[in-house]
């Protein structure tokens, strides 16, 4: 009760969740607690794997003031344009190579609503169909690493970032083809029109000249799938490298942007890592009220099933995902049910984690919180209610695919086995 009532009066989640902890304190009468209350907060942060997170969000910001984004808009386009609806699949693929380096559905959705839905309204896309591409095409960021989501489990759940970071490449694979042929059936339905032609020229222009923007997202893979650096490391890394792609080979960054970025991504920051300390205090009452012991006795009178357990854990995370946005959802679901799933259930912990962000991200384009969906509204126009209808399929076959990997594990940890 005093959670939803701390919402309606408007209160932000992380003080939220904060508050609740003291009440909760107060409430058992155990006021010793509140001697560990600030040392709970503060280890909520204590990990080296959370300042990857900060740094990735830095390096959207350079990346956006280096014009790399224009130049992977024009390398899919060389790739992609010549189709029946090129620029629906330009956009669908700018967004994954985008993901790639963003990790940030929010920060993705607002580039490409810049970059993308105003030439394809101009080809004679209609609008509403651009938006809803472009905020679909946003569900990539939390799959394709580097994930804020999966960087943040990571730290809850005491498993390797980088292993989370392999498991997503599959699963982003898979949801960005699908997606591709859901365009394709678009395509014939709206009767999208085909973009110009590009002469050989101009293709071998445009690829050459993303060249520098893709060697992004290939150190931080490269990096992490070698064994060369840990995502922390791959971050910095690329940070470094975005600035110095954007100063001296495109030269659309000066030595004055760089502080409006560092101060853009502190802000970011920081209202994600206060929602982290804030969170673990609240999974501390939740740990010291047994609760997860409660959740394993009562899941196991319902089934012995692994994917029947999972099964019903996706049903509770499609509704938690559409009344509150993932990162605070994880935090709050992990502490109970990860334990269930790993003792209880045998389930990889890996597997449980790609699972639980692939649920969660769909929260970010559904109403009534959908981030992702009011973002994009907000850019167009266009009213949120007809973006998430238009979204009902992408939903359909992005589900599909985590029924998928919920069946078929090995779909997310075979590269993670392999490597």
């Amino acid at each position: 009760m005093s959670f939803v009532g701390l919402l309606m009066m408007g209160l932000p989640i992380s003080l939220t969740l904060a508050v609740l902890a003291l009440i909760y304190i107060v409430v058992s009468g155990n006021l010793v607690l509140l001697q560990s209350y600030p040392q709970q907060m503060f280890g909520g942060l204590e990990s080296y794997g959370m300042l990857a997170l900060p740094l990735f969000i830095l390096l959207g910001e350079f990346m956006n003031a280096g014009g790399i984004g224009r130049r992977l808009m024009a390398f899919a386009m060389a790739l992609l344009g010549p189709l029946r609806g090129g620029l629906a699949y330009v956009n669908l693929g700018a967004n994954m190579m985008m993901a790639s380096i963003l990790g940030s559905t929010v920060a993705q959705i607002t580039i490409m609503s810049r970059l993308a839905v105003p030439g394809m309204e101009k080809a004679g896309y209609p609008k509403d169909v651009s938006v809803a591409i472009t905020a679909a095409g946003g569900l990539l960021a939390p799959i394709i690493p580097p994930s804020m989501m999966f960087i943040i489990f990571g730290v809850i759940a005491q498993v390797p970032i980088g292993d989370m970071f392999i498991a997503g490449i599959v699963p982003g694979i898979l949801i960005f083809v699908a997606f591709c042929g859901l365009i394709g059936w678009q395509a014939h339905r709206y009767d999208f029109p085909r973009s110009p032609r590009m002469s050989m020229q101009e293709r071998i222009r445009a690829v050459v000249d993303a060249i520098p923007a893709a060697l992004i997202p290939a150190s931080i893979i490269v990096s992490i799938l070698g064994g060369l650096a840990t995502p922390t490391e791959a971050a910095t890394i690329a940070s470094l490298l975005a600035i110095m792609i954007g100063m001296f080979v495109y030269r659309e960054m000066t030595a004055a942007d760089i502080w409006p970025a560092l101060v853009s991504a502190a802000r970011g920051a920081a209202v994600v890592l206060f929602l982290i300390a804030a969170a673990q205090v609240f999974s501390w009452v939740i740990t010291f009220e047994n609760l997860p012991a409660k959740v394993a006795a009562y899941m196991q009178g319902l089934t012995d099933s692994p994917i029947i357990f999972l099964l019903l854990l996706n049903v509770l995370l499609l509704g938690l995902g559409m009344i509150t946005d993932p990162i605070p959802a994880i935090i709050l679901v992990v502490p109970v049910f990860l334990p269930v799933a790993t003792d209880v259930y045998g389930i990889d912990p890996i597997h449980f984690g790609v699972v639980l962000c692939l649920n969660l991200t769909l929260g970010l384009v559904t109403p009534p919180v959908g981030t992702g969906l009011f973002t994009a509204s907000l850019l167009s126009g266009v009213r949120a209610e007809r973006i998430a209808w238009l979204l009902v399929p992408f939903l359909v076959v992005a589900f599909a695919v985590i029924l998928l990997i919920v069946l078929r594990p090995e779909v997310a940890l075979a590269l993670v086995r392999w490597f």
